[in-house]
């Protein structure tokens, strides 16, 4: 995937990649939307979702809304590039009524202020315990 980007420092990266966890926190659908461009990619390791734009995306997250609630997403480490951010993270969430925690590494490919990919890994391990 080209992206024509306009550069984004540091904090406007951490910006949004913030706004997009608090709308995953919130289960905030249009906020959640609001981070990506229109023709995003975004792919979930550990589960098998690929989707594209944002039509799909929104299914995806209407889904794991209805099943799980994200109580806080916790960062532990930021990766910055040209184009790109790579997030470690703790997910601290509640899933039929029972806690869980687990990591998750996202690899965002950022452009012009938006989220154009989405690449998610889960610690599928650490969800299953």
């Amino acid at each position: 995937m080209t992206i024509t980007t306009t550069p984004l420092d540091r904090a406007e990266i951490d910006r949004l990649v913030d706004d997009h966890f608090a709308a995953e926190v919130d289960q905030d659908l249009d906020a959640l939307l609001a981070t990506f461009a229109d023709d995003v990619e975004h792919d979930v390791v550990g589960i098998g979702s690929l989707n594209h734009g944002k039509q799909a995306v929104a299914a995806f997250y209407r889904g794991l809304f209805a099943g799980m609630r994200f109580e806080s997403i916790e960062n532990v480490r930021r990766y910055y590039g040209d184009g790109f951010v790579v997030d470690e993270s703790i997910v601290h969430t509640r899933a039929e009524s029972r806690p869980a925690e687990f990591r998750l590494l996202h690899v965002f490919e950022i452009g012009d202020g938006l989220i154009h990919r989405e690449n998610a890994w889960l610690d599928t391990s650490g969800i299953a315990t």
